[in-house]
């Protein structure tokens, strides 16, 4: 039986618990993903800028290595991590099962090789005599990835979206680490957008799934008014 969209109040009084169960999904949701891309691009940086700038034994194969985690399966990366999280694990002792830091190991995993890779190409694309200037005027090794990365910046920026864009869509991943809790009192535990939006369709609660994929839409483009908005020079695209 098709179903018919409502008006907004209506959509909202039909949630279990209403704007506080939405807004723990809001706040899970980017909290899990946020962290996971800023230590993502933490660990990303160093190692595109690395592997950009230095030749050693290996190369090649790290860098298509890169390449394919981009595109690695998301349940295979749950799989993974929740082995490792598990009792029999390498993490079992931090119990971090069904835990919003196992849901931040899932995602860091997955968004890693997007904003190595992008990250790669746009540090690959700054010109050597750049690098050289820096050298010549007595810059030390930071002070020429610095460089590297102000010419890069917006190169860089995209690969961070592409990073939280990889991160806060997921789905299996999280499903699979985080085991999509809300707590008795309606507040979630693990419960992300993504994951809701498939349970609440599942369900045939399709007003409130459409409302909470407006709600992500929203979420990515406003991370990405932020990030392009620090990635460009004085409003203008390099």
């Amino acid at each position: 039986m098709p179903f018919e969209f409502t008006l907004l109040p209506v959509v909202l009084a039909e949630f279990p618990f209403e704007w506080e169960y939405v807004r723990s999904i809001v706040s899970v949701s980017l909290y899990v993903s946020l962290v996971a891309v800023a230590l993502s691009t933490l660990f990303s940086l160093p190692v595109a800028l690395l592997v950009g700038f230095k030749e050693f034994p290996g190369k090649g194969l790290l860098t298509a290595l890169i390449n394919t985690g981009m595109g690695f399966p998301s349940v295979v990366v749950g799989l993974v991590v929740l082995f490792a999280v598990s009792n029999q694990g390498p993490l079992g002792e931090l119990n971090l099962v069904f835990t919003r830091e196992a849901m931040i190991l899932s995602q860091f995993v997955l968004a890693t090789p997007v904003i190595i890779g992008v990250s790669l190409a746009a540090v690959s694309s700054v010109e050597q005599n750049v690098r050289d200037a820096a050298f010549a005027m007595g810059g030390t090794r930071t002070d020429v990835a610095l460089v590297t990365i102000k010419e890069a910046r917006y190169g860089i920026a995209t690969a961070i979206l592409a990073g939280f864009g990889r991160a806060i869509s997921e789905v299996g991943s999280v499903l699979i680490v985080g085991g999509n809790i809300v707590g008795p009192d309606g507040q979630s535990k693990t419960r992300t957008l993504t994951t809701a939006i498939q349970l609440e369709a599942r369900q045939g609660r399709f007003e409130t799934a459409m409302l909470l994929g407006a709600v992500l839409v929203v979420l990515v483009l406003l991370v990405n008014a932020i990030v392009l908005r620090y990635g460009n020079d004085g409003g203008r695209y390099r």
